[in-house]
């Protein structure tokens, strides 16, 4: 029995990166030999164990062979004769198919250690093409290591992937936990563009996708095309460690802007109510988790007026904080600014303007915050008048600020 460290543990310590996990794959072994040592098995799918000690994941060396569409279409076989090398050969990229021996040697039988240095992702084998998954991974990987490229092979196997529908047999659940790790990278864009470069953005975020050449006015937004502009937000909001309530909100605030009439364009009048429907509507197909479907929507609705707050008036400020419910939910009211500033300055040249928007409607939601509304629902005789009554002590207090009537 022969063990070794595999995959992203390796890839990261010889880019010099931390190591977090270490995964393990055991061969010229059997899962009852395993057992009997006090492996704890957890595989569902296949022969995965737990060491007794380190608790580190040990899998045996197995070969998978496509049996139908998706990525779970696969018959696995584990079994003592499985080598290393036809383990590794069934993973993604060559750059996670490199093996460390316990005493240090590394195992690269597919040119893994070049492509690091040519900061190059290439699919092991012909194989990668029955996992749709991996056009994502790929994908979530190029946010991550932003100074990798495709290999244009890889590239045209994906599109070739793409065209044959195999990922249109991606579940919901699996592209949303890519995609939200993808966001949560470094540079999100490049996730995008990969998607887009090779067709799979078309078929899995269909309302994203056709915001890319849609014009903008260049007075308001220099960048013009409003994909473009898109990414540029999702950046700002990676650069400013948003967590992945605001990423996936930055993400979706303009898809309204896909379905403007093109008479119009390049003025997208009316586009907020059409975005915070389609944000709604991704949301939901994604099965995206409740606190991301929520904020998408607020942001996607109110993005236009938040920037605005000193041209309204107190009675329309004290309306957007109520429609916001920012008075019970605070949190996501500041989430709700922190994507507004991200898209404040996901225009080209904006990048570092200052956001005194922010400041002013938390200075705003403090002022509301102080009006007593116990207090004035026991002195209402007519308890049909209390939310009118608390509404109009809000005004009151928000027109006590400088410049408020």
């Amino acid at each position: 029995m022969r063990c070794y460290v595999v995959g992203g543990a390796v890839r990261d310590e010889l880019l010099g990166l931390p190591v977090k996990d270490r995964d393990w794959v055991v061969v010229g072994a059997s899962a009852a030999e395993l057992t009997a040592q006090g492996f704890l098995p957890v595989g569902k799918d296949f022969p995965v164990f737990l060491h007794p000690e380190t608790r580190e994941e040990y899998a045996l060396a197995r070969t998978e062979r496509k049996s139908g569409h998706g990525y779970k279409g696969f018959v696995v076989h584990a079994a003592p004769e499985v080598t290393l090398e036809e383990d590794l050969l069934r993973r993604d990229l060559t750059i996670n198919a490199i093996a460390r021996d316990r005493d240090g040697t590394l195992i690269d039988p597919y040119g893994g250690q070049a492509d690091l240095a040519a900061r190059r992702f290439r699919h092991v084998s012909p194989a990668f093409a029955e996992d749709p998954l991996r056009i994502l991974r790929v994908a979530r990987f190029a946010a991550r290591f932003t100074t990798f490229t495709v290999a244009e092979e890889t590239q045209a196997l994906m599109r070739r992937m793409v065209e044959a529908g195999e990922v249109d047999h991606l579940v919901a659940e699996r592209v949303w936990q890519e995609l939200a790790r993808g966001l949560m990278e470094q540079r999100p864009s490049r996730m995008i563009r990969v998607l887009r470069q090779c067709g799979a953005l078309a078929r899995l975020l269909p309302e994203l996708d056709r915001l890319f050449g849609v014009p903008q006015p260049p007075r308001h937004h220099p960048e013009i095309d409003t994909g473009d502009h898109v990414l540029r937000v999702i950046d700002i909001a990676a650069a400013s460690a948003q967590p992945l309530a605001v990423r996936w909100a930055c993400l979706l605030h303009d898809l309204g802007k896909g379905d403007t009439p093109a008479g119009i364009l390049p003025h997208h009048y009316g586009h907020e109510a059409r975005s915070a429907r389609r944000a709604r509507e991704v949301s939901e197909r994604l099965k995206a988790p409740a606190e991301c479907r929520e904020l998408a929507e607020l942001v996607a609705r109110e993005h236009g007026i938040i920037p605005r707050i000193d041209e309204l008036r107190a009675e329309t400020i004290v309306k957007i904080l109520e429609r916001s419910d920012a008075l019970r939910r605070p949190q996501r009211f500041e989430q709700l600014l922190a994507a507004c500033a991200c898209d404040a300055r996901g225009r080209l040249g904006h990048e570092q303007q200052d956001y005194p928007a922010t400041a002013a409607w938390l200075n705003a939601l403090d002022r509301v915050r102080s009006v007593d509304a116990g207090a004035i629902a026991r002195q209402c005789a007519d308890r049909s008048g209390i939310a009118a009554a608390v509404h109009a002590a809000r005004v009151a207090a928000l027109r006590t600020l400088p410049g408020k009537c």
